[in-house]
């Protein structure tokens, strides 16, 4: 995989994110919103391999993660973040909520109940919000480092 794949690997996975919740089926949703954020920070780190050079071990395996948190850090994005949601309380509160995302979410049923549905249903929409929005948006800021 490249750093252009996971770019339209990132696009891609927003929206069929965005189609599976006009469908009602926001566990999906959810996860492949996580999931398109995922892919746009390795776009970000794919972007910093210096082609023909040999990569450092730990860099390969730090670069194996689901963790946001991490692939952040390896991104080397992470001072950028500080930076700016300093000065954009949105994308400040964008990433808080895209930062709760987990590849585990795959696992997750939010319709166990009609409380939980709900709240799946939201839980869904904010993901895709703050992964999506104008005034923050977390792949919209990511896309100014791919």
């Amino acid at each position: 995989m490249n750093r252009a794949g996971f770019q339209q690997l990132a696009e891609l996975r927003l929206q069929e994110a965005r189609a599976l919740f006009a469908a009602d089926f926001p566990e999906g949703a959810y996860y492949l919103a996580g999931y398109g954020v995922e892919c746009a920070l390795k776009a970000c780190i794919a972007k910093r391999t210096r082609e023909h050079d040999f990569p450092e071990k730990k860099l390969v395996i730090d670069s194996h993660t689901h963790d946001l948190g991490k692939l952040l850090d390896v991104a080397g994005l992470s001072d950028l973040l500080k930076n700016d949601v300093a000065d954009n309380i949105e994308l400040k509160l964008d990433w808080e909520t895209v930062r709760e995302w987990s590849e585990q979410s795959r696992y997750g049923l939010f319709d166990d109940d009609p409380i939980g549905h709900w709240s799946g249903l939201a839980s869904a929409q904010s993901l895709i919000d703050a992964v999506e929005s104008k005034k923050g948006g977390v792949l919209r800021w990511i896309r100014q480092s791919w």
